[in-house]
Order: structure tokens, then C-alpha cells, then sequence
């Protein structure tokens, strides 16, 4: 069966969590909205999920400088408590996330953040290339969205590819986390430096 977007939407509108998660849940539950919900309450994402709303207003700045000196990355991870904020656990997820910044070079934290103004012109130059490509025009809005997701995998930290992990994205990597840690953790933000980078 297919997983359509809009299903997708109606299973992340019930349960709050990400479009990866809840894509898969559609998959493996061959688009059963609540055996999708059971699968996600059974690998624990929903329980991640709940603790997702809690204020995270602790957490740690964290910095990482590639081996040639080039690259600089600042990050800041929040979470809920000091105490988790000084943990092993804590700590290494916001070295990953600082590695990834700097390897993978994201914009934006999550797809939320990107302005509409960006994603419209996307949109249209997506549209324009399918259109001159010879698809059917009741095609392009979907060819768009399409093209839209990969951007967003491309240019929004929480939707790349892991590089350690690149079966799991960065989403999936802090939900992992938010079940271990038992507290919600969010990315404040970022900036990436390059020698020679003006922009």
C-alpha cells in the first residue's frame, strides 16, 4: 500500500513526532493508522514523543574545531536538567551534532525554520525543471514536494543523514537519546565557521 503525505500529516497531527517516524510506522503498520500508533508506542518513539513539549531551558554549549583549523562549529544542545546536561550521554550527542554541523555544513535546524520565501522559490524552480522535463502538469506540485524533502535532507540539520549513522537521520539520533536520558532535548542553534567564507 502506498503511504500517502497526507497520511503521514494525519499520523504526526495524533502523535507529534517526525515525519521519518511516523513514515515508517505507516510502512511497517502497511498504512494502519493505529497499528502504526502501537508500533511507535512499542519502539518507545511516542514515550520520547510526550517528554517533546517539556520547557528545555539547561544544556551545554558545544564547540568543535576540525583537525586542519578551517572549520569551527558552536552549538547549543538544551535539555531539561543540569543533571542530564552533565551527562557522558549529553555530552556526546552534542560532539555528534557538532561533527555533523561541521561535516555536513545544514542552514537550518529543522524544516520549520526555513523561510517560506526560500521554500517558495525552491517550489518554483522545482515545478519550472519538471514542466521543462515534459511531465504532466497534475505531476509538478507532487514532483515538487518531492524535490522539497530533499532539500530539506540536504540543508536542515534534524532531516540530514547521520554521518556516523547514515541510516538514521539526526532526528532520529536525539529521539534515541530522549528515551535513554528520559528528558526532552532540543537544538537551540548553530553557527559554522570556514576560513575564507564570507556568507
Amino acid at each position: 500500500m502506498e503511504i500517502t503525505a497526507q497520511m503521514v500529516k494525519e499520523l504526526r497531527e495524533k502523535t507529534g513526532l517526525g515525519m521519518m517516524d511516523c513514515k515508517k510506522a505507516l510502512t511497517e503498520s502497511k498504512g494502519d493508522m493505529e497499528k502504526a500508533v502501537e508500533y511507535l508506542r512499542k519502539t518507545g518513539a511516542l514515550k520520547a514523543a510526550k517528554r517533546g513539549g517539556r520547557a528545555t531551558s539547561e544544556g551545554r554549549i558545544a564547540s568543535y574545531i576540525h583537525m586542519t583549523g578551517k572549520i569551527g562549529v558552536l552549538l547549543e544542545l538544551n535539555c531539561e536538567s543540569d543533571f542530564v546536561a552533565k551527562t557522558e550521554d549529553f555530552a556526546e550527542l552534542a560532539k555528534d551534532l557538532c561533527m555533523q554541523v561541521a561535516a555536513a555544513a545544514p542552514l537550518w535546524v529543522s524544516a520549520e525554520d526555513v523561510p517560506d520565501d526560500v521554500i517558495a522559490k525552491e517550489k518554483e524552480i522545482y515545478m519550472s525543471q519538471a514542466q521543462q522535463a515534459g511531465k504532466p502538469d497534475k505531476m509538478l506540485e507532487k514532483i515538487a514536494e518531492g524535490k522539497l524533502k530533499k532539500f530539506y535532507s540536504d540543508v536542515c540539520l534534524l532531516n540530514q543523514a547521520f554521518v556516523k549513522e547514515t541510516d538514521k537521520t539526526i532526528e532520529q539520533v536525539i529521539q534515541e537519546k530522549i528515551g535513554k536520558l528520559g528528558e526532552n532535548i532540543t537544538v537551540g542553534r548553530f553557527v559554522r565557521f570556514q576560513v575564507g567564507q564570507t556568507s
